[in-house]
């Protein structure tokens, strides 16, 4: 999953790599474009208009896993871009223009990461900035993003299945550092859908990293394989 920036607010995101297509959270769309405290009844009523009409948009809803505010992968409802469109079109709501041309700026952004991938790094760097993060922070965070992408590789190559199995894993590990579950540590920092490491100190980053190290080389060394024998 990625996380997009529209006007300072994240839209949970997803490249299909094979069919070279984005997948947006529509629950997130709905909440920029409306300003709604509850996007998810917005959603439902608007979904229920749609089928009424017999959208072609309705029938192209698809459901994939992303993370949830309380830190675990759930099911939500995403679109791609031209579904997107319009679902957008059937929303009253003055950021409709400036969404559509954002939504085409990522198209071409990921073209160009595609040929340049040290350019996807360059953004998330730029977002982060404009998150008013420091270039220490930054760097902590990139050093975390990197210790954590070699867990996961490891996971994955041991046959942990993506989804529940790495949230689970996840919570275990941040549980034994911090005492707090990864969803009771957002709630302590008010947070809903955001991603909890975006707002971490830069402590908090550091500790993260020397776990997840720590757990990679106690597998490896110990050659785990098996997901129960890594909880």
């Amino acid at each position: 999953m990625n996380i997009k920036l529209f006007e300072q607010k994240k839209v949970r995101s997803h490249y299909d790599a094979d069919k070279e297509i984005w997948y947006f959270s529509v629950i997130d769309v709905i909440e920029i474009l409306t300003d709604s405290s509850v996007p998810k009844r917005y959603w439902s009523d608007l979904k229920t208009k749609l089928a009424k009409e017999g959208s072609e948009a309705y029938e192209k809803i698809v459901r994939l896993k992303m993370e949830a505010p309380d830190g675990k992968m759930r099911e939500t409802d995403v679109a791609n871009t031209e579904t997107l469109l319009r679902i957008i079109q059937s929303i009253p709501s003055p950021k409709a223009e400036p969404f559509k041309q954002w939504l085409a700026k990522v198209g071409y952004e990921r073209m160009q990461e595609i040929n340049d991938p040290s350019q996807s790094i360059d953004r998330a760097r730029e977002n982060w900035h404009k998150l008013g993060r420091s270039e220490k922070w930054i760097q902590q965070r990139m050093t975390g993003h990197e210790t954590r992408n070699k867990l996961t590789d490891y996971w994955e190559e041991s046959g942990v299945k993506k989804g529940e199995e790495f949230a689970a894993l996840t919570n275990i590990i941040h549980q034994e550092w911090t005492g707090l579950t990864v969803k009771k540590h957002k709630d302590l920092k008010g947070l809903k859908s955001q991603n909890l490491r975006d707002h971490m100190s830069e402590a908090e980053l550091i500790f993260t990293a020397l776990a997840e190290l720590s757990t990679r080389q106690i597998a490896e060394t110990e050659k785990q394989k098996d997901y129960n024998k890594m909880q």
